[in-house]
């Protein structure tokens, strides 16, 4: 981990006298697959000591199943999913715990889905080329790379009314762990 991350991880830890309303936020980690949403929640999690869940573990089987076998998820399949994820997130914010979450979020009404007070995504994204290569080195994941298309011909972008930061993911993920911490801190001096 960089000295960059640790340092925002003291400055934010060390920030007393926090309202509810600027408190440490539940980030949910979002885009296509392959953007890097496992990665870079992994660092920013272990930079802020937040709690951290791989969304992809809340997916039952039979969603795993048929993503492995290359057929997309329907918004049927993807429902029971998302109320999982989503208590999740209730159950952090409700306790004030600040924590990091990552998930597709591909579409708006998914998204409404997990919205709530201090959730915040974040929304890693680049491009079709940048994200398919990634995928096509990528061994150890279900999601096979003929579903990029898919994914990103799902994704519907985020709106301004949404509480969210869009990040480019060209940098290394610890850069992009880093620009995602300074952000926050920026949004939390406010």
């Amino acid at each position: 981990m960089s000295s960059e991350v640790g340092e925002m991880h003291v400055s934010t830890r060390e920030s007393a006298g926090r309202t509810p309303q600027t408190a440490d936020p539940v980030l949910v980690l979002m885009g296509v697959s392959g953007s890097g949403k496992s990665t870079v929640a992994g660092i920013i999690a272990g930079a802020m000591g937040w709690d951290l869940q791989e969304g992809d573990a809340l997916h039952p089987p039979a969603n795993v199943a048929k993503m492995a076998s290359g057929q997309p998820l329907t918004d049927e399949d993807r429902w029971p999913w998302l109320d999982v994820v989503a208590g999740w997130i209730r159950e952090h914010t409700e306790n004030g715990l600040p924590g990091v979450i990552t998930c597709s979020a591909l579409k708006r009404s998914y998204r409404d889905v997990l919205r709530g007070d201090n959730v915040v995504f974040v929304h890693l994204a680049g491009s079709r080329a940048q994200i398919g290569e990634r995928l096509t080195a990528r061994l150890d994941h279900f999601m096979p790379p003929s579903l990029l298309d898919t994914q990103i011909s799902t994704l519907e972008p985020i709106e301004p009314d949404e509480d969210a930061i869009v990040v480019d993911v060209g940098g290394s993920p610890t850069q992009v762990a880093t620009e995602i911490i300074a952000r926050l801190e920026e949004r939390l001096a406010r």
